[in-house]
């Protein structure tokens, strides 16, 4: 059974005492930082001199300065920028001012875990990883809620390690929630499966195989999309809600039945066997490997896969057709209500 924690586990007064500097103001840095002041941490950003974030931080009230001055100054030191970006950062500009009691902290484990980045002896390494995008973790925190994190501690130099991580989870709205204690390894191997197999790529080109069916057997794109698309988000909320089983609870009998004897049809155990497949590859540090060689090359495969993915007809579709529509859909539109939370 997973531990998880909630405000009365975790000391806020730990944080409290600690300077903080947040690499990186995107969508997860902007989150933290915001978070963390109105918790009542001393929080700087840490950019590189030059950053087109620099003026939106400042603006948002924060003082800037460049990484390697942030780094000496800071207790605890939060990466945040992208993870292809965070090799040259630390060794450019964290690594000489990283010194013995200093926290490196990331909020997610790629880096550590296959061995781009390696802190020096005396210094906790932490991880606090918020299951949401930034700007749900900044709206869920202002509206008094949060969003549940997950903490782990690859090095524990100081023996305060693991309070530090509850801390700054608490800061940032996480133990309102629930914290559930892992690894670096776990977070980042089922991270990376999870979008790979599942959330992203599963996703993706399944909605696309089904869409290319329909339409290449004389069905309207439209239509098409609305089936095996638009929809999605329908039924995404239910699962998120109360499970596959609450999915099931609220749809028709004739689509549950669909369900059961057609779903196996198309996810057949084959489907299982890929996945163990590139499960090895992400454990093995191959998928890694290919992506940040691919980034330190100019991001060549990158580029032209995104550029294929983009020309696919569902989207050309799909952007005709939400401009067509009488309103303009909003999250607020399926997700009010308990889904919001």
């Amino acid at each position: 059974m997973a531990e998880i924690f909630y405000d009365d586990d975790a000391d806020l007064s730990i944080i409290q005492g600690k300077k903080v500097a947040i690499v990186g103001y995107g969508s997860q840095g902007h989150a933290h930082a915001q978070n963390l002041r109105d918790s009542g941490v001393q929080v700087v950003i840490a950019l590189k001199d030059g950053s087109k974030s620099a003026p939106k931080a400042q603006e948002d009230g924060f003082e800037v300065k460049n990484v390697a001055d942030a780094t000496e100054w800071a207790d605890l030191i939060m990466i945040l920028a992208p993870d292809q970006h965070q090799r040259s950062i630390y060794a450019d500009s964290i690594k000489d001012k990283l010194t013995e009691g200093k926290t490196l902290a990331f909020a997610h484990g790629f880096n550590i875990r296959f061995g781009y980045i390696d802190a020096p002896e005396g210094v906790d390494v932490i991880l606090v990883a918020p299951k949401a995008p930034g700007h749900t973790v900044r709206r869920e925190y202002v509206a008094g809620r949060g969003i549940p994190d997950i903490i782990a501690v690859e090095r524990d130099a100081s023996g305060s390690a693991w309070d530090t991580a509850l801390s700054y989870a608490k800061a940032i709205g996480g133990t309102r929630a629930g914290v559930i204690k892992t690894t670096f390894t776990e977070e980042t191997e089922t991270d990376l499966f999870g979008e790979q197999s599942v959330l992203c790529g599963g996703m993706s080109h399944l909605v696309q195989y089904g869409f290319e069916t329909l339409t290449e057997a004389g069905y309207q794109p439209e239509i098409a999309y609305f089936e095996v698309l638009h929809e999605l988000k329908l039924i995404v909320d239910l699962m998120w809600e109360g499970g596959i089983a609450k999915q099931r609870w609220s749809i028709s009998d004739t689509a549950e039945y669909g369900d059961y004897v057609s779903g196996p049809r198309v996810i057949d155990p084959s489907v299982k066997e890929n996945m163990k497949a590139v499960l090895a590859d992400i454990q093995s540090g191959a998928f890694a490997k290919r992506f940040i060689d691919d980034q330190d090359n100019g991001a060549t495969e990158f580029l032209a896969l995104r550029e294929k993915e983009q020309g696919h007809p569902i989207e050309a579709t799909g952007k005709e057709l939400r401009g067509l529509f009488a309103w303009k859909q909003q999250d607020s539109d399926y997700v009010e209500g308990s889904a919001a939370r």
